[in-house]
C-alpha cells in the first residue's frame, strides 16, 4: 500500500515545456540542524511558447511561511505538495521564506545533517525540500548563495561557483557570499558547511588558466587524499586532451561525507562523494578501492561538460549525461593504462559488471529501455541500463563514426563531441539531439548511414540475442557465418525491431593466427580484426581463400552489449582460449567452458556429489594459463576467475540456488586441489611487490597472489594441511598494506578456516576507528560462502554489533545488501528464513531511507526463475512488502513490477 496517495506514473510522451523560466535565484541559508531558515529570492517570465497557466513550484516536507510577488503579498494555493500561484504577470520577482529540519531528513534527500555539518543532495527531485521551486532538469537558472551559521560549529561554508564575499556577523555567526558564473538546474546546486580541512592544488590549464582544486574532508582524514587530488588533476588534463574540454571555474571542490545514498554527486564545481570514493592510503584501502576512486572522480569531473554545460531536457533522457560520462569515465580510466593488456583488464572488468548486472535486469521485472518511457519514481531509474548500457551505446557509436581508413572511430568521435557542445552548449536537451550531433560530424559513417535504426537501441529494452553458425566447404576453400538476431520480449514492447549491432571478427587458422579476411566479391584480403555491421535479422558473411576450417573470434572486445550464441565445441574454446588475439574473448572462452561445466553438473543433480564437475582439459588450460610468462598476472587472474553463482543462474530457465552453490563450490575445490602446486608458485612469484603503488601491473600481481592464497586455503582445509593456512595468517599479520592484509583475511574467510575467527578479530581490533574499513569487516562476513546454512545467524549477529548501524547506507549496504544481493546460497534458504529478513529490512529500511530500500527491494527481482520452494515463498515475502501500510513510492514501485512480473 502507497504512502500519501496513489503513484501515478510519470510518461515521456507527456513532456510539456514549463509554463515559466526562472532566471535568476538568489539565495540566504540561516543553517540550523533543528530549523534552517530559507530565502529564495527568484526572477521569472512566462513561457511565450505555452498557453497561459498558473505557476506551480514542487515542494516537500516545507513549512511555509510567506510569499511575495514584486514585493506584494500574494494569494495561493496548495495542490498536494504543490505551491501554486494564479494571475501572474509576464515578468515578475517572487520571494519565498520557508524553513525545513536537516537533522531529521534520514533520507538524505534535500538538505541534511551528517556529522554535524550540512550537506545536500538534490538530484533528481531533493531541490524541493530544501525550497519552491520548478524541480525539472530543463529550467536553468543563474544562482547566488548566501550562507550564514555559527563559525565555530560550521568554520567552512561552500557552494557552487565562485566565492565573491565573506565576513564575520554578529553572535559568532558569518556568512560566505557564492555565485555560480553557469546557469543550471536546481538539481545542480549545493551547499556544505562544517568543520572541514582542504588539500589544495592551483594547477594551469593547457588554455594558460589558472584553477583551484580542493578536496575537503573531516579533520583526520586529509592524509587520504592525495590519490583523489591526483584523480582530479588527471581527469582535468585528459578532459582537455581527449576533447579539448577546459575547466571553466576558477576553483574546483570535492567534499566527502559518510552518509551518501549514491557514489557521488556532479553539483556545478562542488562534488558531494561518498568518502568511499575519496579516502585511500595503502593502509586502509585496496587496489580496487584506488581504482573505483579514480574512476568516479572521473565521472563526476566529465560531468562538468556532459552533464552540467549540457543537461538533460527530463528525466527520461538521464543516460543521455550517465551513459556518455561513464562511457568517458571508461575511457579515462583505460586510457591512463599504459600497455595494452591492462586496458585489455579494465574492459573485461567494464563488461563483467554489465553481463552480472544489466543483463538480468533487462531480462527482469524492473526491464526498461536506456531511455525509459515512464516511471513512478525517478530514482529507481538511476540503474545498470542508463548507466553501463547507456554506456555501450556510445561505445558503438564511436565504433560506427568511422568514415573509412581516413578516419577511426576515435577521431569520428571526438568530432561528434565538438560539434555536440557548438550546438547545445547551455541548454537542456535530449539523447536525440546527441546521437544527431555525432551522426552528423561524420555523414559518411555507418552510425549517419543508419542512426533511425540505431536509434533503437534508445528505445527497445532488453537484451538482444546474436545466433552464429558457420560452415566450411573443403572444395571452396570458403566459410560461411551466419548471424542471425533476435530481442526476447519485454513489458510493453511484445515485437522487437532489429538492431545495428557491429560485429567484431577474426578467424583463427589452425596454428591459433588470425587469417587476412576477404569476403567473397572482395578483390584483397584484409587484416584481421574487422567489424560487419549487423542490420538485418538474419545476415550471411561468407570468407573465400580459407585453406581449413577455422575458428570464429566474433564479438571482439565485447563490440555489442548482446548474448552471443554459437555452438563451439571445447576443443574450438580451448583453442581460442590459448591462442586468440582478441584478450575479451581469450577470457570469454574460458568463462564459456567453466559454465558449460557447471550447467552439465547443475543438470546431474545431487545424486552424484562425489563427482568432480570440471574436465581434465580445462584444468590443465588452466594450468597453462598459470604458467605463461607471457600472459600478465591481472589477466590470469580474471581468467582463472570462475563464473559467479549469479551469472550461472542467468544462463539456466529454472534456478535452484542451493544446487548452483554446491557445483560452483566443487569446481572452487577442484581448481585448488588439481592446482596446488601452481597455485603455490604463482604465489611464490608475486607476493613480494616492492614498495606499495596502486599502479595496474602491482595490482595485478597483488590479485594474483591473493587468489593463489585463497585456492591454497581450500586446498589445505581438504587436505587438513596446515602449512599454508598458518602462511596466510601470517601474510595477513605482516603485510605492508590493506589489498594483501584484506587478500590473506578474505583467503582464511573463504576458505572457512578455523583461523579466520580469530583474524577477523584482530583486523577489527586493528581499524576499529575507520569507518570504511570497518564496512569490508561486515561485508566479508556478510558474503562469506554458506556451510550448512550458517550464514544468516552470523547477518543477524551483526547487525545486532554495536557499529552496525541501519541508517547510514554504507553500513547498511556492508551487511544488508551484500548478503541479500551478493550471497545468494545463504539468502535463498530452504525454510524462507532469508526471505522474511529480506522483507523485514525492506519495510524497516523504508521508514528510514526510501532509495536504500528500493534499492534492496530489487534482491527477488529473478523470482519467477527460482525453482520451488524458493519460487513460492519468494513471491509470498514480496507480496508482504507491497501490502504494507504507507509504503514509500521507491518500493511501491519495485515490489508491484516484481509481482506483476
Amino acid at each position: 500500500m502507497l504512502r500519501e496517495g496513489q503513484a501515478t506514473a510519470t510518461h515521456r510522451a507527456d513532456y510539456l515545456a514549463p509554463a515559466y523560466w526562472i532566471d535568476t535565484v538568489d539565495l540566504c541559508f540561516d543553517l540550523d540542524p533543528a530549523k534552517t531558515r530559507v530565502l529564495n529570492k527568484m526572477t521569472l517570465r512566462r513561457n511565450p511558447d505555452v498557453p497561459a497557466q498558473p505557476l506551480k513550484l514542487d515542494g516537500e516536507e516545507l513549512n511555509l511561511a510567506r510569499v511575495l510577488v514584486n514585493g506584494q503579498g500574494a494569494s495561493f494555493r496548495m495542490e498536494g505538495d504543490k505551491l501554486v500561484l494564479d494571475n501572474l504577470p509576464e515578468v515578475f520577482d517572487l520571494e519565498i521564506f520557508t524553513t525545513c529540519a536537516p537533522a531529521k531528513n534520514t533520507k538524505l534527500m534535500g538538505l541534511y545533517v551528517s556529522n554535524n555539518s550540512f550537506f545536500t543532495q538534490c538530484e533528481a527531485e531533493g531541490f524541493r525540500r530544501i525550497t519552491y521551486f520548478l524541480d525539472r532538469p530543463d529550467v536553468m537558472a543563474s544562482f547566488t548563495v548566501t550562507l550564514r551559521a555559527d563559525k565555530a560549529a560550521y568554520p567552512v561554508l561552500l557552494s557552487n561557483g565562485n566565492l565573491v564575499d565573506q565576513g564575520p556577523l554578529d553572535d559568532g555567526r558569518h556568512f560566505a557570499k557564492w555565485v555560480d558564473p553557469h546557469k543550471k538546474p536546481a538539481y545542480l546546486f549545493a551547499l556544505v558547511a562544517g568543520q572541514l580541512v582542504a588539500r589544495e592544488q592551483r594547477i594551469t590549464s593547457r588554455a594558460g588558466k589558472d584553477h583551484t582544486l580542493q578536496v575537503y574532508v573531516r579533520p583526520g582524514d586529509l592524509d587520504k587524499t592525495e590519490h583523489a587530488m591526483n584523480s582530479l588533476m588527471h581527469s582535468v588534463a585528459w578532459d582537455e586532451a581527449r576533447f579539448g574540454l577546459s575547466l571553466d571555474l576558477e576553483r574546483f571542490m570535492i567534499v566527502a561525507t559518510s552518509d551518501f545514498n549514491m557514489g557521488a554527486m556532479e553539483n556545478k564545481g562542488l562534488n558531494i562523494f561518498n568518502t568511499k570514493y575519496v579516502l585511500a592510503s595503502q593502509a586502509t584501502a585496496t587496489d580496487t578501492d584506488y581504482s573505483n576512486i579514480e574512476s568516479v572522480v572521473g565521472h563526476e569531473y566529465f560531468h562538468n561538460w556532459t552533464g552540467n554545460r549540457i543537461t538533460c531536457r527530463d528525466w527520461f533522457q538521464l543516460s543521455l549525461k550517465e551513459g556518455l560520462t561513464v562511457f568517458r569515465d571508461q575511457e579515462f580510466s583505460q586510457d591512463l593504462c599504459e600497455d595494452p593488456s591492462a586496458r585489455a583488464v579494465k574492459r573485461i572488468e567494464d563488461v563483467r559488471v554489465l553481463r552480472t548486472a544489466q543483463f538480468p535486469e533487462d531480462a527482469g521485472p524492473m526491464s526498461h529501455p536506456v531511455r525509459p518511457d515512464s516511471y513512478i519514481e525517478i530514482s529507481n531509474f538511476y540503474t545498470v541500463t542508463i548507466y553501463e548500457k547507456g554506456a555501450e551505446v556510445v561505445r558503438m557509436m564511436q565504433t560506427l563514426a568511422s568514415e573509412g581508413a581516413g578516419q577511426s572511430g576515435r577521431d569520428g568521435f571526438a568530432k561528434g563531441m565538438t560539434l555536440y557542445f557548438e550546438r547545445h552548449d547551455g541548454q537542456a536537451v535530449t539523447c536525440d539531439d546527441f546521437a544527431q550531433a555525432i551522426a552528423d560530424a561524420n555523414p559518411t559513417s555507418d552510425l549517419a548511414r543508419l542512426l533511425p535504426q540505431f536509434k533503437r537501441w534508445y528505445s527497445q529494452a532488453g537484451t538482444p540475442r546474436v545466433h552464429g553458425t558457420g560452415v566450411y566447404d573443403a572444395a571452396a576453400r570458403s566459410y560461411t557465418l551466419t548471424l542471425s538476431q533476435s530481442c526476447t520480449p519485454t513489458a510493453g514492447q511484445p515485437a522487437k525491431q532489429p538492431f545495428v549491432i557491429p560485429v567484431g571478427l577474426g578467424l583463427l587458422g589452425t596454428n591459433g593466427a588470425d587469417l587476412p579476411l576477404q569476403l567473397e566479391g572482395e578483390a584483397a584480403p584484409v587484416a584481421a580484426p574487422r567489424t560487419f555491421v549487423l542490420t538485418e535479422a538474419s545476415e550471411t558473411l561468407t570468407f573465400i581463400n580459407v585453406d581449413a576450417e577455422p575458428v570464429p573470434s566474433i564479438l571482439r572486445g565485447f563490440s555489442a552489449p548482446v548474448v552471443l550464441a554459437f555452438d563451439y565445441s571445447d576443443a574450438q574454446l580451448l583453442q581460442l582460449l590459448a591462442f586468440d588475439a582478441d584478450p575479451f574473448n581469450r577470457w570469454e572462452a574460458g568463462q564459456r567452458l567453466a559454465v558449460r561445466s557447471a550447467i552439465k553438473s547443475i543438470a546431474g543433480g545431487a545424486d552424484s556429489p562425489g563427482a568432480e564437475p570440471l574436465n581434465d582439459a580445462y584444468i590443465e588450460a588452466m594450468r597453462s594459463v598459470l604458467r605463461d610468462p607471457t600472459l600478465d598476472a591481472a589477466f590470469k587472474e580474471l581468467v582463472l576467475t570462475l563464473p559467479g553463482e549469479t551469472y550461472i543462474a542467468e544462463q539456466l530457465d529454472v534456478v535452484d540456488p542451493q544446487r548452483i552453490h554446491a557445483v560452483r563450490e566443487a569446481m572452487r575445490a577442484q581448481l585448488a586441489t588439481a592446482l596446488t602446486g601452481d597455485w603455490a608458485l604463482a604465489y611464490e612469484a608475486h607476493q613480494d611487490n616492492g614498495a606499495y603503488t596502486p599502479d595496474p601491473l602491482s595490482s595485478g600481481r597483488r590479485a594474483l597472489a591473493g587468489m593463489a592464497l585463497t585456492h591454497l586455503c581450500l586446498a589445505a582445509v581438504a587436505s587438513g594441511d596446515a602449512v599454508w593456512p598458518g602462511k596466510t595468517y601470517q601474510r595477513f599479520k605482516d603485510a605492508g598494506n590493506m589489498t594483501d592484509r584484506f587478500n590473506a583475511l578474505a583467503a582464511l574467510v573463504s576458505s572457512g578456516h578455523p583461523l579466520a575467527a580469530e583474524a577477523l578479530s584482530r583486523f577489527h581490533a586493528m581499524f576499529k576507528d575507520e569507518a570504511l574499513v570497518i564496512d569490508k569487516w561486515f561485508s566479508l562476513q556478510a558474503s562469506a560462502p554458506d556451510r550448512g546454512g550458517n550464514i544468516l545467524p552470523a547477518i543477524k549477529q551483526l547487525m545486532e554489533h554495536a557499529d552496525f548501524s541501519l541508517r547510514n547506507p554504507n553500513r547498511a549496504r556492508s551487511v544488508v545488501s551484500t548478503f541479500c544481493q551478493g550471497n545468494p546460497a545463504g539468502f535463498h534458504r530452504a525454510d524462507a528464513s532469508g526471505y522474511v529478513f529480506w522483507s523485514e529490512r525492506v519495510i524497516e529500511l523504508d521508514t528510514i531511507n526510501p532509495q536504500v530500500a528500493a534499492r534492496l527491494a530489487r534482491a527477488l527481482d529473478r523470482w519467477s526463475k527460482l525453482a520451488e520452494p524458493y519460487r513460492s515463498a519468494a513471491r509470498e515475502a514480496i507480496a508482504r512488502v507491497a501490502a504494507k501500510a504507507d509504503l514509500s513510492k521507491d518500493t511501491h514501485e519495485v515490489v508491484t513490477r516484481a509481482l506483476a512480473d
